[in-house]
C-alpha cells in the first residue's frame, strides 16, 4: 500500500500567505500539493485530475466552497476537507450536509491538518485498519475489502467518512453507540467535533440507505445516547 510520501491534494485557498505556509508544511512531510485560488479554476482542475484529497476554504472568490463542495460531490468521491473560519458552524453543517468528509477551524495549527489529511486519505483508502471480512446484515452487503456497500443488491456511493460510520455501526448492531464512540471509531477527533457533525453524517447516511428517520429499519436515533443500527430481528 500506498505510504503518505504519495499523496496529492488539491488545496483551493484565495489567502496567498495563508496558501504558500500549508503547501510549505504539507510538502516538508511528503505530500505534493497543487494550488488554486479560486472556486471555478479549484473546480475544474479537482474534476481534471485525480487527487488522494481535497482541501477547499469556504469563503473564495466567484464559486464559493460550499458551491465548489456540492458540484465536486455530485461527480466525485475525493475526500474533502473544508477549512472554516471560526464560528462559521452553519457552514460546516452545511458543507457536511453537501458531501465533505471533514472540516477544520482557521487558524488550524498545520500538524492537525497533516493528521487530518492522513486520517481521510487512510480511510479513502480502505486503509483506517486491518482487512476484515465483508459483513452481511439483512439486505446490506458491507465489503471492507473493495470498500462496497449494496443495499438489497443495489450499490450504494458513500464518502470514506460514510463508510467507516457505517462499519463501526454494522460491525456492533444491536448496541447503541455515543457520538463521540462514532467518531473515534471512523477515524476521526472527538475534542474537534461540533455538536451536530455525526448527525449531519447519519441523516446522509440514512438517505443514501434508504432509511426513514421516523420509521427506522437499518439506523435508530437513541435519544440522549447515540445510535444503534438495527438486526433484521429487531427492525
Amino acid at each position: 500500500m500506498a505510504d503518505s510520501t504519495s499523496i496529492h491534494v488539491l488545496l483551493v485557498e484565495d489567502d496567498r500567505r495563508l496558501a504558500e505556509l500549508t503547501r510549505e508544511y504539507l510538502e516538508r512531510h511528503g505530500v505534493v500539493v497543487s494550488w488554486e485560488s479560486d472556486g471555478a479554476r479549484g473546480l475544474a482542475e479537482a474534476l481534471r485530475h485525480r487527487f488522494d484529497a481535497v482541501l477547499l476554504d469556504l469563503m473564495l472568490p466567484g464559486l464559493d466552497g460550499i458551491e465548489v463542495c456540492r458540484r465536486l460531490r455530485e461527480r466525485s468521491d475525493v475526500p474533502i476537507l473544508m477549512l472554516t473560519a471560526k464560528g462559521e458552524e452553519a457552514d460546516r453543517v452545511l458543507g457536511l450536509e453537501l458531501g465533505a468528509d471533514d472540516y477544520l477551524p482557521k487558524p488550524f495549527s498545520p500538524r492537525e491538518l497533516l493528521a487530518r489529511l492522513r486520517a481521510a486519505v487512510r480511510r479513502a483508502r480502505g486503509q483506517a485498519g486491518p482487512a476484515r471480512p465483508a459483513l452481511e446484515l439483512g439486505d446490506l452487503r458491507l465489503d471492507p475489502g473493495d470498500r462496497s456497500v449494496r443495499v438489497g443488491g443495489r450499490a450504494v456511493e458513500l464518502t470514506g467518512y460514510e463508510f467507516e460510520l457505517l462499519r463501526a455501526l454494522v460491525e456492533r448492531a444491536g448496541r447503541v453507540l455515543g457520538r463521540e464512540q462514532l467518531i473515534e471509531l471512523a477515524g476521526g477527533d472527538p475534542a474537534e467535533a461540533f455538536d451536530r457533525s455525526v448527525d449531519v453524517h447519519i441523516s446522509r447516511l440514512r438517505a443514501k440507505l434508504g432509511d426513514d428517520a421516523a420509521q427506522p429499519r437499518r439506523i435508530k436515533t437513541v435519544r440522549g445516547a447515540g445510535y444503534q443500527y438495527l438486526r433484521p430481528e429487531d427492525a
